[in-house]
């Protein structure tokens, strides 16, 4: 039984004649005539009482004609659902992200792309970068939008770059460094650093290596962290300091102080990380408006 069956049938029934159904169908009556015949032999009961003008359903048609409504609505259905993702006006995405590095992305891309493709809904997943590139693979994200991981980390994605912050220092307000202006990494070396775990965040480490590479001293890592909330609350205790993106100033208000770094260019790549040959024209138009924003 294929889907064309129940097309001719519900014409058939609701015209009661099938010259009638043959023309609303555009197809011959004789092709309508040997389909419905080539449905009854295949259910094994009759669907129509026929006579020289018009046909009328049986018992068993009538309850046939209720069924095959439900089959015909629940295909056009699922039709409809699978076209609007695929061209990106329905369904839904899931993005991860990092709050400290998409504090200033995320909200107007998101308003956007509610105003652009309202139908679709996006799921947020604060996740690690480790996370989001496992989940990325796996297929559990559509896009994940991270600090720019190493090239090798990235084997088998697409990423885009989006945009770059300066790293500065954070600081308590009542820290003696929350006055100065600017700082060194030569007086940053000389406290007690509070940083992401490695474990998590191989990316910020690799950072770290690279702007103390031409210092003397190395920075003193006091504790690491999982996510950005516990790593404000320990800054903000006083426990120590903590090289940050400057964007993290619109997440902290005046909880830290956020200073610039002197004499240091290192800026954090932020990007849109996605698996080829898996994305969807929503997640394309989402990539593209966190782009813009």
């Amino acid at each position: 039984m294929e889907l064309r069956h129940l097309r001719y049938f519900t014409a058939v029934a609701g015209e009661e004649n099938v010259s009638r159904a043959a023309l609303k169908l555009r197809v011959s009556q004789p092709g309508v005539s040997r389909q419905i015949r080539d449905l009854e032999d295949e259910i094994g009961f009759q669907l129509f009482e026929r006579s020289a003008k018009a046909v009328r359903l049986t018992p068993a048609g009538k309850v046939f004609l209720n069924e095959a409504r439900e089959v015909l609505s629940h295909a056009e259905a699922a039709v409809k659902k699978a076209r609007e993702v695929a061209v990106g006006a329905g369904g839904e995405i899931h993005v991860g992200y990092a709050p400290s590095l998409t504090v200033r992305l995320l909200p107007p891309a998101l308003r956007q792309f509610q105003q652009a493709l309202p139908a679709v809904r996006v799921k947020l997943h604060d996740l690690s970068t480790e996370e989001m590139l496992a989940q990325l693979r796996s297929g559990k994200l559509s896009v994940a939008l991270l600090v720019r991981p190493p090239r090798a980390a990235l084997r088998g994605l697409k990423f885009q770059e989006l945009a770059r912050y300066p790293m500065c220092v954070a600081v308590a307000p009542v820290h003696p460094l929350a006055r100065a202006q600017s700082l060194s990494l030569a007086k940053i070396s000389r406290e007690p650093l509070i940083g992401y775990s490695r474990e998590d965040y191989p990316e910020y480490h690799t950072d770290l290596a690279r702007m103390f590479a031409r210092e003397k001293r190395r920075p003193r890592i006091a504790e690491e962290h999982d996510g950005v909330t516990s790593l404000i609350a320990a800054v903000e205790s006083g426990r120590g300091v903590a090289l940050v993106p400057d964007c993290l100033a619109c997440m902290v208000g005046p909880r830290l102080n956020i200073i610039p770094l002197a004499g240091v260019n290192c800026e954090v790549v932020v990007g849109a990380a996605w698996l080829p040959g898996k994305i969807t024209a929503a997640t394309e138009k989402f990539i593209t408006l966190a782009a813009a924003a």
